[in-house]
């Protein structure tokens, strides 16, 4: 639905997959998923050897978050023992989808730009265009919380600081969080607009998640 999107990624291993499709190697990657034959000697074969290049990491990668639990990527994440319908390994892991989504990916990868870089950063350089829509996805470690730091390898964020920044973008945006008092107040103090929706964490339990945005109308509809 847009022109054209920028993707800023600060984790080096999640940028490399990014950077892996959009600049060229995406039909290697593709092969390499396809290919894959997936044991407990290949898995550990490849999480434990340092990756030759970006399209390797780039591999490393999304074998890693197919086969750790939950798909978490930081380091101490555990591989899945019985998995989904008790299929293991395999559970999570779907080769031809897999394939497809990165086919689908470079027939539009011109129209994608990725930077491996501070998020924060890169906002503060486009705040005064109003033609910049922002969607902003921060790990959930405010008010005390520890998943984001359980789940991301950089989770660390001044929270107030992403506020303020949004606060001075000439284009919308939209934010995702963990539903905490911290951030209703941050929210409240910047005069932004908040709703409650409702989504499942990696085990299934219902949860609510809270978007943040000047006016959020659009999703009360």
């Amino acid at each position: 639905m847009a022109e054209r999107v920028l993707m800023v990624e600060l984790d080096g291993d999640v940028a490399a997959v990014w950077e892996t499709i959009i600049a060229g190697d995406g039909q290697w990657l593709a092969d390499e998923i396809v290919r894959f034959n997936m044991t407990h000697e290949a898995v550990r074969l490849v999480l434990s050897r340092t990756p030759q290049g970006s399209k390797e990491r780039a591999f490393a990668t999304i074998l890693k978050n197919r086969v750790n639990r939950g798909g978490i990527l930081a380091p101490g994440a555990s591989l899945v023992k019985q998995g989904e319908n008790g299929r293991g390994l395999k559970s999570r892991w779907y080769p031809r989808t897999l394939y497809r989504r990165i086919q689908n990916i470079m027939a539009i990868r011109d129209r994608i730009g990725i930077i491996h870089g501070d998020g924060l950063a890169v906002m503060q350089q486009h705040s005064q265009r109003p033609d910049v829509v922002y969607f902003i996805d921060p790990p959930y470690t405010a008010g005390g919380k520890r998943a984001g730091s359980r789940l991301y390898t950089h989770s660390v964020l001044d929270h107030e600081e992403l506020f303020r920044i949004a606060a001075g973008l000439h284009g919308d945006f939209l934010m995702t969080y963990d539903n905490v008092d911290e951030l209703r107040n941050l929210a409240r103090t910047y005069g932004f607009d908040t709703l409650l929706v409702p989504m499942k964490n990696t085990h299934h339990a219902e949860m609510t998640e809270l978007l943040i945005g000047r006016d959020l109308n659009w999703a009360r509809r």
